[in-house]
C-alpha cells in the first residue's frame, strides 16, 4: 500500500502466516526482542569461554607463588616509546616494586613503571590439555620474562591468578546449571509424558508426588544435604551432587 507521498508504507515485523513451524515463530520472536538477543549473545560468549578457559586463562589457576601474595592488578599498556622516542604498537605490563613494611611486617607492592614485559599474542606457555584432552603449549595472552606472572586482576592471598581462576570457574557454574535443567528436562518429559498418556491411577499418584516435592523449602534442603554429603569429596563433586539431587526434586 502506498501512502499519500507514493512511498511505500513501513514495514512492521512479519507476522505468522499460521503455516509456520513453532520452532519458526519462537526464532522470530527471539529476533526481534533485543534485550533477548544480546543475553543470548553474551550467553554464548561465556559458553565459549568456559570450553576454551584452558586457553583463555592466562595462568595456572591452582598454581601458588608465596611471593606474589596479595598482588595488585597488572594494566596492559598497548603503546611504547622506540629508541628514537616515536610510539610503537607493543603491548606490555609493569612490572612489581616490593617493599616490606618492617611495622606490619608484610610485603607492600607497587607498579615499577622502570619494569617493562612484553606481551604476546598466541605465545608459547607450559604444556597443558585444551578441554582435558587436547594437547596445547599456546595461550591467547602471555608474558615474557622468566617467572614473571601475568596477573591483569591480581593475585589472592595465596598468590594465585585471580583472572585465571574465575575464567575456569565459569565452567564450573555453567556447567552445573546446564546439568542441572538438562536432567530437570528429561525427568519431567518421561514422567510427564507416561502420566498423560496412561492417566488413572498412575496419573493420580504422579500428581501427589509432585505436590509432595513442591512442598518442600528448597533452603533447607541445600542445608540438608550440604551436611548429609562426605565430608572427604571435593568441593566441586559435593556441587554436582546436590545439583543432580535438587535436579530430582525440582523436575516438577
Amino acid at each position: 500500500m502506498l501512502t499519500r507521498s507514493g512511498d511505500a508504507a513501513p514495514r512492521g515485523p512479519r507476522r505468522p502466516t499460521g503455516t509456520e513451524s513453532p520452532w519458526a515463530l519462537v526464532w522470530g520472536r527471539f529476533r526481534h526482542h533485543r534485550l533477548a538477543l544480546v543475553s543470548g549473545v553474551i550467553l554464548a560468549l561465556l559458553y565459549l569461554s568456559a570450553i576454551f578457559a584452558e586457553f583463555l586463562a592466562p595462568g595456572d589457576p591452582q598454581a601458588y607463588n608465596a611471593r606474589y601474595t596479595f598482588a595488585p592488578p597488572q594494566s596492559i599498556h598497548l603503546l611504547d616509546r622506540d629508541e628514537d622516542g616515536s610510539l610503537v604498537f607493543r603491548p606490555y605490563v609493569h612490572g612489581y616494586a616490593v617493599t616490606v613494611d618492617p611495622e606490619a611486617m608484610r610485603r607492600t607492592f607497587a607498579i615499577d613503571p622502570d619494569k617493562k614485559h612484553p606481551l604476546r599474542l598466541l605465545g608459547r606457555s607450559e604444556p597443558y590439555l585444551l578441554m582435558g584432552f587436547i594437547p596445547m603449549q599456546r595461550k591467547l595472552l602471555t608474558i615474557e620474562g622468566q617467572g614473571t606472572p601475568l596477573l591483569l586482576l591480581g593475585a589472592d592471598r595465596l598468590g594465585r591468578d585471580v583472572l585465571s581462576r574465575l575464567i575456569i570457574g565459569t565452567r564450573v557454574s555453567l556447567s552445573v546449571g546446564l546439568v542441572g535443567v538438562v536432567l530437570s528436562l528429561a525427568i519431567g518429559l518421561v514422567v510427564g509424558g507416561l502420566s498423560g498418556y496412561h492417566g488413572g491411577l498412575l496419573d493420580l499418584v504422579v500428581q501427589r508426588v509432585i505436590e509432595f516435592l513442591r512442598s518442600v523449602p528448597t533452603i533447607p534442603l541445600w542445608m540438608g544435604l550440604a551436611a548429609a554429603l562426605p565430608r572427604d569429596w571435593p568441593p566441586l563433586t559435593i556441587y554436582f551432587a546436590i545439583t543432580v539431587i535438587l535436579s530430582l526434586v525440582g523436575w516438577t
